[in-house]
């Protein structure tokens, strides 16, 4: 089997995602995804990792990515280029699952349990508006959630504060202002609802600890991403300082970034996201990383149905796992646009994929929409079989 082409599809609807479709001379057609900073993810999947892989067997995961990692480390791999190689590795376990006729979980070893603990991240679109929903009364929220068998959420009450002092000083004030929606929660469900709080990296340490003490009394399940990625030392000392445990973080890139925090043993959960750090074996090898030092992972999934179905075969199969992040208004809108595939939730738990590989099949119907944009790689390629960059000057049509 080879691939013969590469294709993204963007919808003018839908701007942060991009889904990939890697075509083979068999017919089978691999489905993958990333999103956010679309341009630069698109840009290098077209202009630097397909000339490596047009051409070569879509069944040598690991071969293909190392050696596209080969290449792409070379200027520095932990943004756009890595988002667009994890597109294209999903897809091409995608393709190994329709080749064998058997489901990604099974590819991976197998399950560890059959429904996927999951918390909602509170983000609105189209008909659910949660992310105003918890401005505006978070109780309520609360407890539609729960109507529709989700018994957590995430949100973000104190972002908003960080602007004025770029995030090195919060009020007393500020600090009431973002317990509003968690007092809200607690009073009109008490704790039936599991609390997260996300912080975006917006805080530095001293005005952290200060929102975590003030978070205390609320039993809150964790605090995610509560200062950047590369203050892992700064973190680490926050979490002394409180009960609540810290989730870190989405912005590390492959197993490589992720170790220090791991030696330093920075945070008592990890959290990656497979359609940005590698793509799927990455994310097993990270998922083993953290179970050696006995920590649980979270897998953050904001994206789209392919994102969505990575991440409940990866949830079915991780030992280790917390939580896998999903969005109500995404699932509950857009998937059933873009494709065929149904999305249950129960007891705070989410169903798995049915079907080969992802289980995802693309509704035919997205591809004659006129907000559509496709862009096509396709031949030959340029690496001609090679596996290794060796000397990079010598081939300097792939360098």
């Amino acid at each position: 089997m080879k691939i013969t082409a590469i294709e993204t599809l963007q919808w003018a609807e839908y701007p942060r995602l991009m889904i990939v479709r890697v075509h083979t001379d068999e017919g089978i057609i691999g489905l993958g995804e990333t999103v956010d900073k679309i341009p630069g993810a698109k840009g290098a999947l077209h202009g630097t990792i397909a000339p490596l892989v047009l051409g070569q067997d879509p069944l040598d995961i690991e071969g293909l990515w190392q050696f596209v990692m080969d290449n792409i480390m070379y200027h520095g791999y932990a943004g756009a280029e890595t988002r667009a190689l994890s597109a294209f590795e999903i897809a091409l376990w995608d393709i190994m699952g329709k080749k064998y006729n058997i489901p990604l979980y099974h590819l991976l070893g197998g399950k560890t349990r059959d429904k996927i603990p999951t918390y909602n991240t509170c983000i609105g679109f189209g008909a659910y508006q949660d992310y105003q929903a918890w401005h505006d009364d978070a109780g309520a929220l609360a407890k539609s959630l729960l109507a529709d068998g989700i018994s957590a959420m995430k949100i973000w009450p104190f972002d908003q504060y960080s602007e004025e002092s770029f995030g090195q000083y919060i009020t007393h004030p500020q600090i009431e202002a973002g317990l509003e929606p968690i007092k809200k929660i607690r009073d009109a469900v008490g704790l039936e609802m599991e609390i997260g709080v996300e912080f975006h990296f917006r805080w530095n340490r001293v005005s952290m600890e200060r929102i975590a003490r003030a978070l205390e009394p609320y039993n809150i399940l964790f605090l995610e991403d509560v200062l950047p990625a590369v203050h892992p030392d700064e973190i680490k000392l926050l979490g002394q300082r409180t009960t609540i445990p810290i989730v870190g973080s989405e912005l590390l890139m492959t197993r490589w970034q992720m170790r220090e925090w791991m030696e330093k043993h920075v945070a008592p959960i990890y959290m990656t996201d497979p359609v940005w750090n590698g793509g799927i074996a990455e994310t097993r090898k990270m998922a083993y990383m953290a179970e050696t030092f006995g920590v649980p992972l979270v897998l953050h999934n904001v994206a789209g149905p392919i994102c969505h179905a990575v991440c409940m075969h990866l949830g079915a199969h991780i030992p280790n796992l917390f939580y896998v992040e999903s969005v109500r208004a995404f699932y509950k809108s857009y998937f059933s646009v873009l494709s065929e595939l149904e999305v249950v939730v129960e007891n705070g738990r989410l169903n798995l994929p049915i079907g080969p590989g992802l289980g995802v099949t693309l509704n035919p119907e997205i591809l004659q929409r006129p907000d559509l944009t496709r862009q096509l790689s396709e031949g030959p390629g340029l690496a001609n079989g090679r596996r290794s960059m060796g000397d990079h000057w010598a081939v300097e049509e792939i360098r």
